[in-house]
């Protein structure tokens, strides 16, 4: 005969795995937003790069978009003055898994500065 305990196993596994799987893929959607923020950082310190060797902007805004794609909006200050920092902020809008945080989106953006050379 089962003992009265035989099918509690079952139970326990149908009430947690849900629950296990949910915090996997949540940890899965936090890892590509981390990988997503990695690039974002890069794309603006290549920007701020080509921003304070190249006079023009257009320029900076080129590589970063080339390197994020067109949906990357970039924002270049360079001054004139060789010395001063040109700055590159970029931002992107970053769409979430939708059926665990509802297709949500959050901006995701970085700054870079690099000392004007030219």
């Amino acid at each position: 005969m089962d003992s009265p305990e035989s099918g509690s196993a079952t139970v326990e596994l149908a009430l947690l795995l849900p629950i296990v799987l949910i915090l996997i893929l949540a940890m899965a959607e936090i890892a590509v937003v981390g990988r997503a923020q990695l690039e974002l950082i890069n794309g603006a310190r290549e920007g701020a790069r080509v921003a304070a060797v190249n006079p023009e902007p257009a320029d900076a805004v080129a590589a970063v978009q080339e390197l994020l794609g067109d949906e990357a909006r970039v924002a270049v200050t360079r001054p004139q003055v060789v010395g001063e920092p040109a700055v590159v902020r970029v931002t992107i809008n970053h769409r979430l898994v939708p059926f665990l945080f509802g297709g949500s989106a959050v901006d995701l953006s970085a700054a870079a500065s690099m000392r004007v050379e030219r």
